[in-house]
């Protein structure tokens, strides 16, 4: 694997551990795509550093049983802030 690649992986998955941020916003962050961001932080880091893919992991899982929550929090301000509009 290409020097680049390894530290961009590692650079995905230090900004995770330390913010807790999903696929979506790390890759809005650093300009990537968001199936890039996940193919380097399961696959690519899974075969570089398997300890630091688990604590990657752990906080992808969270995410994943937390995004819709997230998702109805947002629908929710986005119509109550289309309400507020109206009055």
């Amino acid at each position: 694997m290409k020097d680049a690649i390894r530290e961009r992986v590692y650079m995905l998955a230090s900004h995770i551990l330390e913010t807790h941020d999903t696929v979506r916003k790390t890759a809005s962050i650093f300009g990537l795509s968001k199936s890039t961001v996940h193919h380097d932080v399961s696959t690519k880091l899974q075969a570089i550093d398997l300890s630091l893919f688990a604590q990657v992991k752990d906080i992808l899982d969270e995410n994943f049983a937390e995004k819709h929550l997230r998702g109805g929090q947002a629908t929710r301000e986005k119509y109550l802030s289309k309400s507020e509009k109206h009055v």
